[in-house]
């Protein structure tokens, strides 16, 4: 059994790199248009075709931006900064477009990374801002941009999967749904109440919190239109058209 990020699991499974285009999906009601609908449905047939039983959908959250140097507001910022990214290419192709030097490393290789100042910056769900307490690693600024999400899988190898009674296969489809949902509720902790008292929490660690309007957002959503497109072919037109369309028609 394993609880899978999409953006781990996407080399195997291209299709699951539609959660890591940039900017495909602007707030929460976006994520879960995908997760909860045609999306969901077409990438667990998809995981299942590969030899595992797909459960249930967690949640890392959306990744932010953080660095040691300033204040990132625009994509001429970044410009020229290191910044530790995962090891994924659409990652990198992503960071390369916004002219900043992305870089691949673990985190266990990231952290002294960052302490000593030898890379500038990274990305990261922010309640892991707070439970790797980056402040103290040199992380001073925090752009909240959205570009990505990383929604999670559960799953159980389809030959143990298929070794169960039918009554223990609901038990455990029910457990990972339940914990699923806990999961989601806790990646979005502090940051769907109006007042997001988590990026207070950050704030109050003395780190500037940078919120984009619209138009500044957007100008990083332009500069990474190419990696969208051509990133759009490799997963599959069909799929990130449907995905388009779900946002599109999302309840806010």
């Amino acid at each position: 059994m394993a609880v899978g990020s999409t953006i781990n699991w996407s080399p195997q499974v291209k299709e699951l790199n539609v959660f890591s285009l940039p900017f495909l999906m602007p707030d929460y009601a976006a994520v879960d248009a995908l997760t909860q609908g045609e999306v969901g449905k077409r990438l667990f047939a998809t995981i299942d075709k590969a030899g595992a039983v797909p459960l249930a959908w967690g949640e890392n959250g959306y990744r932010e931006l953080t660095n040691s140097k300033k204040a990132i507001k625009s994509p001429a910022d970044l410009k020229g900064m290191k910044i530790r990214v995962v090891g994924s290419p659409l990652f990198s192709d992503t960071f390369n477009a916004l002219g900043a030097n992305p870089t691949q490393m673990s985190w266990a290789d990231a952290q002294p990374a960052l302490a000593s100042g030898a890379v500038d910056g990274q990305e990261n769900p922010l309640f892991l801002f707070t439970v790797l307490k980056m402040h103290t690693v040199g992380q001073k600024f925090v752009t909240t941009w959205g570009y990505v999400a990383d929604p999670l899988i559960f799953v159980v190898n389809k030959e143990i999967w298929a070794s169960w009674s039918k009554a223990d296969q609901d038990i455990v489809r029910q457990a990972a749904i339940d914990a699923g949902k806990q999961e989601i509720e806790l990646a979005r902790k502090g940051l769907t109440e109006a007042d997001k008292p988590l990026l207070k929490d950050i704030a109050g660690m003395g780190v500037t919190v940078t919120n984009l309007s619209p138009a500044e957002r957007d100008a990083f959503v332009q500069a990474t239109r190419p990696v969208y497109a051509k990133w759009k072919a490799t997963i599959g037109a069909d799929l990130v058209n449907t995905a388009e369309k779900a946002i599109a028609a999302r309840k806010k």
